[in-house]
């Protein structure tokens, strides 16, 4: 069994690349995988391993980073290493929305956690914002939710200008970091009814029952579980290796759909030459798993 520990904290980091090369190298050595990002704002990631291992993670982020808890954690488990390998990345952002935060300023009562979500959106006044990427969107989201449908979050800025000030608005994220960072902006604004959900769409997916839940469909993970239900149990979505979005179990049932090569999404921008790519590249998949090797391309679904 995998642990699988996501989490954020904006806190003002130095040093850049020696604490890279001393991340990736603990990484490795407890064999831990996953993807850090690190920058002068802060760190964010999702890592996977041994519940020890994992332990021996977190302790080492919190010593050479030098900070006490982390700003939002999620923590689950799963049967397989959902990542293939360990890395640590070092950018200007956190989250890129070119706006900078050396700490952190959120207000605590614009926090919602998972117990008092429903409430707040079900009011018809409550403007709920989906702050993903619109293929997310299509995978799962809370009933009545909007979406920006902007595939760069540095576009974000742009929508969320167009809002009405004296609305409460409420936004959502799978993790909670997006929205951390679109709340610092909408203050600096001059929005004062902003609300965020504590811990993202993964903490109510989890502290949530279904039958009293308002989520609608699976939320999309950026790792090899592809999607996720209540109880952040594996979801039906797969991968489309043509286009690497989402792909339904309806979608796989569509003449569009070759596995390892394209879906409905893809099948008619992709070009001849790409197909015939991708066919070979399956071709090498499913002749190892007919000798009962591992290929390198080959996804764990």
């Amino acid at each position: 069994m995998f642990v699988v520990f996501g989490f954020y904290k904006f806190v003002k980091i130095s040093y850049l690349k020696k604490n890279q090369r001393v991340l990736l190298k603990t990484l490795n050595k407890k064999k831990v995988r996953g993807t850090i990002i690190i920058s002068k704002e802060g760190v964010n990631g999702t890592v996977s391993g041994k519940l020890t291992n994992i332990k021996f993670i977190i302790n080492k982020l919190k010593k050479i980073l030098k900070f006490k808890d982390f700003d939002n954690s999620n923590i689950s488990q799963n049967l397989f290493q959902p990542f293939h390998k360990p890395k640590v990345k070092i950018k200007n952002e956190v989250v890129p929305m070119n706006l900078s935060l050396k700490k952190r300023i959120k207000k605590l009562d614009s926090h919602v956690d998972p117990g008092k979500w429903n409430n707040l959106i079900k009011k018809k006044e409550t403007i709920l914002i989906d702050a993903r990427k619109p293929f997310e969107y299509d995978v799962g989201t809370f009933k009545g939710a909007i979406n920006p449908e902007i595939d760069n979050f540095r576009d974000f800025p742009k929508y969320l200008k167009k809002l009405n000030k004296n609305q409460p608005i409420a936004m959502f994220c799978t993790g909670g970091i997006r929205c951390e960072k679109a709340s610092v902006y909408l203050e600096k604004k001059g929005f004062n009814n902003i609300y965020q959900l504590n811990g993202g769409i993964l903490n109510y997916l989890k502290k949530t029952n279904k039958k009293k839940s308002l989520w609608r469909g699976e939320c999309f993970v950026f790792d090899n579980r592809v999607s996720l239900k209540h109880g952040l149990k594996i979801g039906t979505y797969g991968i489309c290796s043509g286009c690497r979005k989402p792909l339904s179990t309806k979608e796989k049932k569509s003449e569009k759909y070759e596995e390892g090569v394209s879906c409905p999404k893809c099948y008619s921008t992709l070009t001849k030459d790409q197909k015939l790519r991708f066919r070979m590249r399956q071709k090498q998949i499913n002749l190892a798993k007919k000798e009962g090797k591992r290929h390198t391309f080959q996804k764990e679904y």
